[in-house]
């Protein structure tokens, strides 16, 4: 087989896996959130509405494609697939084991990085070019708020660069390998949530701001702008949206994994990608959680919480992790 036919096998394989995983974390957040407030969530279509997100996408497919007619035609249809190309992008490059990724490279966290610096040019190209004043607010507090929040989200991973002297995403996992003894005893794994719980802390809530999950859904905050930025979009192309912003938070959840938690390591003779996929899925339910307990912030409350907070948190945990180094 060809160099450009392996190249293609592996990009359908990592978009098939990519696909079924956005199926299954919408399916567990519609029923997570429904268990915690006390419903049934969706039971219709399939055993238990597990067919209900394949419904909603023919629906989508099938409704009718709006340009508005005031609309920059040709940056109003580019900017989904600004959205959704750089989120499946940052996939190939997730390890799900040692073995077991598409595209290994050793600047593994300088590339995932540089790739997300893509993402809020599709929010704001989306709203200017939807010519709308509900569009344009939320997609320059989109810009900001995904510009504001990268700063202390890449600072934050430093701390795990610096302590394995590399940003390889394998060699970050096989840094945290063992267990930490006392006595002779094993007693805590090696995993960079013990060492680095500051940075964790760091990470997770820039995170959430990075990808607009509750309590910084301000861009599409529906009580005051509509719907934010991809107000005027209907049918596939908020459906490319939509699929974007749940790969951006699979995606952060999956290298809050590999950074902080070890990875695809576990115990017992369970299989690496089983136990990568069960602590992806573990922190997507968290992130579920907070959507169901916390009200949205303000975007000046947002703003103040990321620069005068958290960035200088992220630099202090750097400060602090090479001081204890060189000791």
């Amino acid at each position: 087989m060809t160099v450009i036919g392996v190249a293609v096998l592996k990009t359908l394989i990592v978009l098939g896996v990519a696909m079924v995983n956005l199926l299954l974390f919408l399916y567990m957040e519609r029923k997570v959130l429904a268990d915690m407030q006390v419903r049934y969530g969706p039971m219709r279509v399939g055993f238990h509405g597990t067919l209900q997100q394949v419904a909603d996408v023919l629906k989508l497919l099938l409704k009718e494609d709006i340009v508005p007619k005031a609309a920059d035609r040709w940056l109003f249809v580019l900017a989904p697939m600004i959205a959704f190309v750089p989120s499946f992008m940052l996939f190939m490059t997730i390890p799900i084991s040692e073995s077991l990724v598409a595209s290994n490279f050793n600047l593994g966290f300088f590339y995932i990085f540089g790739i997300l610096t893509i993402v809020p040019v599709s929010v704001l190209v989306a709203g200017w070019a939807s010519h709308s004043k509900y569009s344009l607010i939320g997609g320059l507090r989109g810009a900001a708020q995904q510009i504001s929040y990268e700063i202390p989200l890449l600072a934050s991973i430093l701390g795990v660069i610096m302590m394995t002297g590399s940003f390889d995403l394998v060699k970050i996992v096989e840094a945290q390998q063992g267990f930490f003894y006392l006595f002779g005893y094993p007693v805590l794994p090696r995993w960079y949530i013990f060492l680095q719980p500051v940075g964790f802390l760091i990470y997770f809530v820039a995170a959430l701001a990075d990808t607009q999950r509750t309590p910084f859904d301000i861009p599409e905050a529906e009580s005051e702008l509509v719907q934010g930025y991809n107000t005027e979009y209907s049918s596939i192309k908020f459906a490319i949206f939509f699929m974007g912003e749940y790969f951006d938070t699979m995606i952060i959840s999956a290298l809050s994994v590999i950074a902080f938690f070890g990875g695809w390591s576990g115990f017992g003779p369970i299989p690496a990608p089983i136990w990568f996929f069960l602590k992806t899925y573990l922190v997507l339910y968290f992130i579920i959680w907070l959507r169901a307990t916390l009200p949205r912030v303000r975007i000046d409350q947002l703003m103040d919480f990321g620069w005068k907070i958290l960035l200088p948190l992220a630099l202090l945990n750097i400060m602090v992790t090479g001081f204890l180094m060189i000791r």
